[in-house]
């Protein structure tokens, strides 16, 4: 499983590879091409820790439209990207390490 992760929560990061997540993170602005950079046609999941970084799932949705897209924020996201994520999560719901689990279980 491969999975995009858009934001700084290094400790998700960490859950995910400790789970054989290949995962890749965009710790600066995601745009078109850091995504295509990143693998975005191929991945399984993106994950969007930094709502700010919002604009990603609709470029990842256009580059991939079978890609999962999940929020794991304590913010809210836009109004614009809600009817595309297909999961959002407040870290305070759930660790990182359940979230982790959850996806490389599911096979995202």
């Amino acid at each position: 499983m491969k999975a995009i992760l858009v934001g700084t929560d290094h400790d998700l990061e960490a859950a995910l590879d400790g789970q054989g997540v290949e995962t890749v993170a965009i710790d600066g602005a995601a745009t078109r091409d850091s995504l295509l950079a990143a693998g975005v046609e191929s991945a399984d999941v993106l994950i969007v820790t930094d709502v700010g970084e919002s604009t990603a799932i609709p470029i990842a949705r256009e580059a991939n439209p079978d890609v999962r897209i999940v929020v794991y924020s304590p913010e809210s996201m836009p109004e614009f990207v809600r009817g595309q994520v297909d999961l959002a999560v407040a870290p305070g719901v759930l660790e990182p390490d359940v979230v982790a689990e959850e996806l490389a279980g599911a096979g995202a």
